[in-house]
């Protein structure tokens, strides 16, 4: 579960230890009784192991010393050591939670967005690219999120997903997924998603671009749109179509739509015949090497007896 995957994470990073945490190097700092900068006469033997929070902060950033954070950490790895240091209280136990606007749990094996997930009071981004979910409740959602990323999972049905899907939501990527069209097209509509700005469909297995269209033509605030990877995007209208279907779209498979595009494409949402479910592919054979070459072939006599030899080849291409 995510969850579980949080917590293994949180011992990986090793938030109690020094110089992390609430230990010898910063009790009486961060009990409140007495500072390290305002030692009391008598007192200097009690605090002589001491550092300070900025000497503390200096070892996780300088990356000469033993505790230095990777150069390649993440900010969210960073956010935790660093609170760590400064108030350790909030990563002890269930307040942890509430530090984090944004949680990125990326390759970690996760199969299941349990409902421990709610304790994240504060999330508004979830990152859960390369795992193993295939079908996420929305129950257990934050109802704070804005950015939800499912790139690279098994995710073939949103029915779950949709049942109570987060109403603030500006961002859903879906991409390199297993969703089916047109089963999967419903769910994509304002009634589930009445914010949402960008979405990440690419790489999946939709193939009815009308039904599709027809459906994303009711998110009002959606600029961004991803399908390349589709099926459908081979259909030879496929852009154009888009383009004059979707007059608010600012971006459509990482490419700005301007207004050249749009007036090229002008009218050709009132032809959906023209946007038919099937593809041409136009193949040209050049050098082939190790077949015989029928044209050098001598031609025999009229009178010979010899048999005569036919050379004929096929290339089959399987999709």
């Amino acid at each position: 579960s995510l969850s579980a995957a949080f917590q293994e994470y949180l011992q990986h990073l090793a938030l109690q230890d020094f110089p992390c945490g609430l230990g010898s190097w910063n009790k009486s700092y961060l009990s409140g009784h007495r500072s390290p900068h305002r030692v009391q006469p008598g007192q200097e033997e009690a605090v002589l192991d001491e550092e300070t929070p900025e000497a503390l902060l200096e070892l996780l950033r300088d990356q000469h010393s033993p505790w230095a954070l990777p150069q390649d950490c993440s900010p969210q790895d960073q956010l935790l050591k660093e609170v760590a240091v400064l108030a350790p209280e909030l990563v002890h136990g269930s307040k942890v939670y509430q530090v984090l606007k944004s949680l990125r749990m990326v390759d970690k094996g996760v199969e299941e967005v349990d409902e421990g997930v709610l304790q994240f009071q504060q999330l508004e981004e979830l990152i859960l690219s390369a795992n193993q979910i295939s079908r996420i409740t929305s129950a257990n959602l934050p109802r704070t999120l804005k950015v939800l990323e499912l790139c690279c999972n098994t995710v073939g049905d949103l029915e779950d997903l949709c049942s109570q899907p987060p109403p603030e939501l500006q961002h859903l990527g879906l991409g390199h997924n297993r969703l089916c069209g047109p089963s999967q097209d419903k769910f994509l509509t304002e009634d589930f998603w009445p914010n949402l700005i960008s979405l990440d469909l690419s790489f999946n297995n939709l193939t009815d671009l009308l039904g599709l269209v027809s459906q994303l033509s009711s998110l009002q605030k959606l600029r961004i749109l991803v399908l390349q990877g589709n099926p459908l995007a081979f259909i030879p209208t496929y852009r154009g179509f888009l383009v004059d279907s979707l007059p608010k779209l600012s971006i459509l498979d990482d490419i700005y739509i301007g207004p050249d595009e749009r007036q090229q494409f002008h009218g050709l949402a009132r032809q959906p015949e023209l946007s038919r479910s099937e593809a041409r592919v136009v193949v040209t054979v050049g050098e082939m090497k190790g077949v015989p070459d029928p044209g050098a072939l001598q031609q025999l006599d009229a009178d010979s007896e010899a048999p005569v030899i036919t050379c004929s080849y096929f290339v089959t291409y399987e999709f």
